[in-house]
This record gives structure tokens, C-alpha cells and sequence, in this order.
């Protein structure tokens, strides 16, 4: 009977290809470096402010909120486009990935004062996806695997909790955390089973936008 523990063995040689697989994906995606979320976003406009990188930045698959003050004809709730554009009544393809929900506002303040006059909007996430840039990906033998957006401080702690902890066939101790720096891929060794089962808190690692933890299954 399988069960699940709150936190399993692969040859290194067997991750490192595994790591390096998933990464070339990522890299053909579009999802080639962690970068930070000032780097993430596009050149401001004149209806965008510079961001920082502790600013939430919209990604595809998002859902948003969109609010026009006085004019609930207008207001809509709606997912954000693989292509990373939104449309409400009267205005339609608006971009809005890589830009924070502040900026989504103004610009979309701006396309309705063709029909509105001094449109105030408010932009508020319902759901969040963020960009690729902005992910931690946990796959292999958590709980479950899925992606997970990055917040500050976070760290691998934090990043098992969202998934659940480990399955009773990983081999947590032999987890590999994957990182680009630089344009060169790097892996680190995590001791999983020896946080979330003994409290080792010198494995609880920081994590930065972008990585990757993979966890393998153990062999009895």
C-alpha cells in the first residue's frame, strides 16, 4: 500500500540527465534563466512605472480581476491568454504579461478613454500562475509535483509545503536542486528527508526564481 510521508535512489549520473532534460526544455520555452522580476518585465511605456523585483508580474494563465468604476458593463473576470493578452467589452488584445496589475490598469485606462470618460480601473489577481521566470518546478516524487510561483524569502521549506511533502518511494535525501547562473547549469544535492523528517534546518535551502527541484524515486 503506498503512502505518502511528509517527506527516496538514483545514480547522480541519472539525475544530472534528468536535470539536464527538463532544462533544455525549459530553455526552448522561453525559460532559459532565472532572471528577476525587473528583468522579466518589458521596456516601461508611458503608461508603465519601473518595477521592482519584489512586484507581482502577470503571466499566462493568471486570472484578473478587472474592475471600470461606474461602468460594471465594462468589468470582467478573465484568464490571461497563452499569447499573454486579455480582452473586456470595447477593448480587446490587451498585453499584459510581464506587467504588474497596477500597470494592466493604467493601460487599459488609457485604450477606454475612447469610450469612457476618465476611466478609473482596478486590476485585482484572482489566481495565480505568474511568469515562467517567476516558477519553482517540483517534479518527480513529491506529492504534488506542479509549479509554483516564487515568492520572496522563499525557500525549499516553503516550496514542499505547497506540494505536499514527498511519497513514501522517494529518495529525498538524493533530490538535486537545479539552477542556472550565469547561462551554465548547476545542481546541489537537497537533503529532503533530513529537513521535513528530523527538523535539519541547515538544509533548508534559499531558492531564487527559475528552479528546479527534482525528486527521484527510491529503488528497494
Amino acid at each position: 500500500m503506498r503512502r505518502h510521508k511528509i517527506f527516496g535512489n538514483w545514480s547522480g549520473s541519472r539525475v544530472l540527465f534528468f536535470a539536464g532534460a527538463i532544462l533544455g526544455l525549459l530553455m526552448a520555452a522561453g525559460a532559459n534563466a532565472p532572471v528577476s522580476a525587473a528583468q522579466a518585465a518589458p521596456a516601461p511605456s508611458v503608461t508603465q512605472a519601473i518595477t521592482t523585483d519584489t512586484d507581482y508580474l502577470i503571466g499566462p494563465g493568471d486570472a484578473v480581476q478587472i474592475f471600470v468604476w461606474h461602468n460594471a458593463d465594462l468589468s470582467a473576470t478573465v484568464a490571461v491568454r497563452p499569447d499573454g493578452k486579455v480582452s473586456i467589452p470595447l477593448v480587446e488584445d490587451i498585453p499584459c504579461a510581464g506587467r504588474t496589475p497596477t500597470q494592466l490598469a493604467r493601460e487599459i485606462e488609457e485604450r477606454l478613454k475612447k469610450y469612457v470618460q476618465d476611466p478609473t480601473v482596478t486590476v485585482i489577481m484572482s489566481g495565480f500562475v505568474g511568469l515562467p521566470s517567476q516558477q519553482i518546478r517540483i517534479v518527480g516524487e513529491a506529492t504534488t509535483p506542479k509549479a509554483v510561483h516564487f515568492r520572496e524569502n522563499m525557500s525549499v521549506l516553503d516550496a514542499m509545503i505547497e506540494v505536499g511533502g514527498l511519497t513514501s518511494f522517494a529518495s529525498g535525501n538524493q533530490a538535486q536542486l537545479v539552477r542556472v547562473l550565469n547561462g551554465r547549469q548547476t545542481s546541489t544535492t537537497l537533503r529532503l528527508e533530513s529537513l521535513l523528517e528530523d527538523g535539519d534546518l541547515s538544509a533548508n535551502l534559499p531558492l531564487q526564481p527559475g528552479d528546479i527541484i527534482i525528486i527521484p524515486q527510491s529503488f528497494f
